[in-house]
Order: C-alpha cells, then sequence, then structure tokens
C-alpha cells in the first residue's frame, strides 16, 4: 500500500503521525499547497521515531483544486490509496484525481450540499455526498473503492451503528449520533477565548445549513439549524451538553445500510458558540460566495467566509491553550436480543493532555485522524475490501473495533471504546 496524504493541516498532520507508528504499508507520501507543512509533519515524524521510519515517507507540493495535478502527483509516486484531508470544498477534485489515477480513495468529509431553493427547512436540495454516490457506478466498472465519511463523525460514529444493529438490537428505533466535549481554550492571560477546534469553514457549513432528518416513513427531510435541542449527558466527566440538529454525513450515510426508524446528528455546540454562528450569518460572512473589498494593492475578490478562516486561530495550533476531552458516539434506542427495550451509548473519549504529550496533536483533530489510518490498515489486511461508493457501515465493524482498543503492545492501537447503558 502506497497512500498520498492530501493536505498537511491538522487533520492531515495527525494522519501522518498515527501511520508513523505502524508498519502496514509501503510509503506514505505527504502532500500540501504550501509544502514546507509537509516537510514540517515528516521532520517531526523524524525526529520523534528516527531515520528509518521517516524514510517511508516523503514530500510534495500538490494544488487539491487540480484533479490533473492530484492525479500526477499520485501516478508519480505510484499511490495506492488517496487519503483526502482537505477541506471539503476540494472533495470533488481530490476525487475525480484519484480515480483518475486508479487509486482507492478515502475522505472524512463528503461532497457539498445545497439547500432546496424554495423550501429549505422541510425538504431536501442537493445532499452531502451525492455528487460522489451518483458516481458509484464509475468506481464499481473499474474495480475501485471509494471508502467515503471514514473520520471520527462521520466514521467511527457509523462503525458503531453497524455494530449496535449487528450485536445489540434486534430492531432499531433511533440512530442518534451524539458529539460534546468540555474543551476550552485560553489566551496568553489565561483567559477563555472563542476559537472552534475545528476548521471553522466546516463548522459554519455544517451548522449553518438545513439540518437532514432520516425516517422510515419520510425518508430525509430538513428542518431549521439548531432544532430540537436537547441536553445529553457525556460519559468520562464531560457531563451534560446541549446538543442540536446539525447537518453532517451520517444522516446521509447510515440508512443507505443500515435498518432504524430513525437517523439524526446533534452536536453539543453551548449557548455562546451558536450566537456566534448565528452573527457571522447575519452579517452574511459564513457566505462562500466572493465579494469585492478594496485593498492597497486594489480591488480583490474575496469569500467572506474565507476571511473568517483567515482571521481565526488555525486549530492545528490550539493544542497548548487547550484543554479538556472531546467525545464521539452513537446512541441507539430500539429492542435488544432479549426482545426488551434498550437504549446504548457508543462512544470514544480523546484527551487532548494525552495527544498533545503523545503527538502533539490537539484532541479533535487527532481523533478524526484516527480512523482513517485504522481503516486502511483493515484495507491492506484485507479484512475490509469492496468496490464502489461505500460508506463504514458497509463493512463489519467488530475488525475494527477490536483492532482499535486492542493495546499497542498486541498490535492494536490502545484506544479502548465504550458503552454506556442509558
Amino acid at each position: 500500500m502506497r497512500i498520498l496524504i492530501v493536505g498537511a493541516g491538522g487533520v492531515g498532520d495527525a494522519i501522518a503521525k498515527i501511520a508513523a507508528t505502524r508498519s502496514f504499508y509501503e510509503a506514505v507520501v505527504v502532500s500540501d499547497y504550501d509544502v514546507s507543512r509537509a516537510e514540517r509533519t515528516v521532520a517531526w515524524i523524524a525526529e520523534r521515531h528516527g531515520a528509518e521510519v521517516a524514510s517511508r515517507f516523503a514530500t510534495t507540493r500538490i494544488d487539491a483544486s487540480d484533479p490533473d495535478a492530484v492525479a500526477a502527483v499520485a501516478r508519480a509516486n505510484r499511490i495506492t490509496h488517496v487519503m483526502n484531508a482537505v477541506e471539503p470544498k476540494f472533495v470533488p477534485s481530490v476525487f475525480a484525481g484519484a480515480i483518475a489515477a486508479e487509486a482507492d480513495y478515502l475522505d472524512m468529509a463528503m461532497s457539498l450540499s445545497e439547500p432546496h431553493p424554495t423550501d429549505p427547512f422541510s425538504t431536501t436540495g442537493v445532499k452531502l455526498g451525492d455528487d460522489q454516490f451518483a458516481q458509484a457506478g464509475d468506481w464499481e466498472s473499474q474495480g475501485r473503492l471509494a471508502l467515503v465519511g471514514m473520520g471520527v463523525e462521520p466514521g467511527l460514529s457509523d462503525v458503531f451503528a453497524r455494530y449496535a444493529v449487528d450485536h445489540l438490537f434486534s430492531s432499531v428505533d433511533e440512530l442518534g449520533v451524539r458529539d460534546g466535549a468540555n474543551l476550552v481554550v485560553r489566551d496568553d492571560e489565561g483567559n477563555e477565548i472563542f476559537a472552534p477546534s475545528f476548521s471553522i469553514w466546516t463548522t459554519l457549513e455544517e451548522c449553518l445549513n438545513p439540518p437532514v432528518i432520516w425516517e422510515r416513513d419520510s425518508g430525509w427531510t430538513t428542518t431549521a439549524p439548531f432544532s430540537e435541542p436537547e441536553v445529553f449527558d457525556f460519559p468520562e466527566g464531560i457531563g451534560p451538553v446541549e446538543c442540536v440538529n446539525v447537518e453532517h454525513e451520517e444522516v446521509l450515510l447510515m440508512p443507505r445500510w443500515l435498518d432504524a426508524k430513525r437517523v439524526t446528528f446533534k452536536y453539543g455546540l453551548g449557548a455562546e458558540f451558536i450566537g456566534v454562528l448565528r452573527t457571522l450569518r447575519d452579517l452574511g460572512l459564513a457566505s462562500t460566495v466572493p465579494i469585492r473589498v478594496r485593498s492597497a494593492g486594489g480591488p480583490v475578490e474575496v469569500a467572506p467566509r474565507d476571511v473568517v478562516a483567515a482571521a481565526l486561530p488555525d486549530p492545528a495550533t490550539l493544542g497548548p491553550r487547550m484543554e479538556g476531552k472531546t467525545c464521539a458516539g452513537t446512541y441507539v434506542t430500539g429492542t435488544g436480543k432479549d426482545g426488551e427495550p434498550r437504549a446504548v451509548y457508543l462512544y470514544h473519549v480523546s484527551d487532548n493532555a494525552e495527544t498533545m504529550r503523545d503527538y502533539e496533536s490537539q484532541c479533535v483533530v487527532w481523533q478524526t485522524a484516527l480512523n482513517p489510518v485504522i481503516a486502511l490498515e483493515l484495507l491492506a489486511r484485507g479484512e475490509w475490501s469492496g468496490t464502489g461508493v461505500l460508506g463504514p457501515e458497509a463493512f463489519d465493524a467488530k475488525p475494527y473495533l477490536d483492532l482499535m482498543a486492542a493495546p499497542v503492545a498486541e498490535g492494536g492501537y490502545g484506544q479502548p471504546w465504550g458503552l454506556s447503558e442509558r
């Protein structure tokens, strides 16, 4: 297996660092538009793990917006698997570049949605991933696999859902992804500051688009942003967090493979965060449509959302200022194997102190990065296989969760997952 990581930002950097602890691949090429970021990642690997491990890593420049450029880099490096670690707006070009180079493909976020033009808060328009699923036949005919939505959410949350359906329930009422944290970011004086722990570009896209809900009787429908608030009690000291509906890939993925009456995604944002997002939206600063702006060098065209992203701290740099834990999981209700009502929360918690100590990577991006590396290892072993455009639910969850939880000394990743009866 020869892997091309497209993007050496927070998640791409963490993918490479985690991969450096494994031996299932022949080579990894870390690429970025700014090649110095890729070089920084490989230099860290050399310093932490030595020259022999680093010799399996190379760096190169790439333009993720150009399918031909992605394909050229993949061909030049004899890549077998393209790992997309850039923002979702680049999914179409990286996706196209991978198949053109006859390589398999993985991503952690799918092609973007477009709200319904006249009825956005009840009817879907273009859904997340629609563009990719429309090309499934091309991937099948070439015998290639596109494993989409293989991060933490989507990704691990979908693996949890598949495990619950196969092993814990005879019938499922709801598959409800619930994400929460008690993370705090502080400035030099110790004051808590607003600094999203993940890409603000992606956060705005998810949180301000109409959330999608799936129900067996009505299919996919939409609702207003921040709808159906509920307080969910997260484990391992995080505690109760108010969660609201947010647009997310799991709702578009799970119903394709798993039988449930309802599928939802709710994110623990908090009142302050929701207030900031609403303000950005109301001021037009969440828009991706370029506007004309005067500058010292003359008028320029710039998307307001790109300005917001540039003004906020890079999430990859927040680790030293961050404290707390983040929790990703799937809440499942229905009828257990014994015929009795059952409700469980399957989850994984990532502690910022631990990920900074071991990887110099903040916990949110590290938790996201962990999962595609596990998936790549299962693909390399032949324990997961397939063709076409598939989500994590299409694969057996048990080998994944076993490998994830097994101690490092026994060949695993040393990341236990939890199951809480509710």
